[in-house]
């Protein structure tokens, strides 16, 4: 396996999803060499971006695989990419090694459909579920709920994204 440091890092769209009220949906990871406790297993929607895929039709598909949503509009965007590495411990257990982290693109959306649109349970394309539990969450609670290699990511998105959730999202 490669050294560490000249991994790459792996393509992905991120969502920050934010209903009437300003709340984020937030989904409980199925599964992964990432998780530590049961308090750390909530993140936003994400998911790679493949080879000649824009960010954001890809997020958009992410967000539908995951989740069955639809139902949106773009509120705004983080510029730039955003990474974070993976603890290097599980390295050879995430994305079958070949990837140091991720480099993210963020976007948030508002959900203008009704709650019975989300179906984590069967998601779209007949994709294996991602979560196996989902709530809508203030903003500002997300960087204790994310795995702590995610927080710096998970704070950054918070501070860029609070100005379209109102008082729920603001900063701690």
């Amino acid at each position: 396996m490669p050294r560490f440091e000249d991994l790459p890092y792996r393509p992905c769209a991120g969502l920050c999803v934010l209903n009437r009220d300003g709340l984020v949906f937030i989904g409980r990871r199925a599964e992964g060499p990432e998780h530590i406790d049961e308090t750390h297993v909530w993140q936003m929607p994400q998911g790679g971006i493949d080879d000649g895929e824009e960010p954001y039709p890809a997020a958009l598909r992410e967000l539908h695989e995951e989740t069955n949503i639809r139902s949106v509009e773009l509120l705004g965007e983080i510029e730039g990419w955003v990474k974070y590495d993976i603890p290097r411990e599980i390295v050879g257990q995430a994305w079958k090694g070949r990837y140091r982290g991720q480099k993210q693109k963020w976007y948030a959306l508002r959900f203008v459909g009704d709650k019975s649109e989300i179906d984590i349970a069967h998601p779209a394309g007949g994709h294996e579920p991602e979560f196996i539990a989902w709530r809508w969450e203030p903003m500002k609670n997300l960087p204790d709920l994310v795995v702590p290699f995610k927080r710096a990511t998970y704070e950054r998105v918070v501070k860029e994204f609070s100005k379209f959730g109102g008082a729920r999202c603001a900063s701690k």
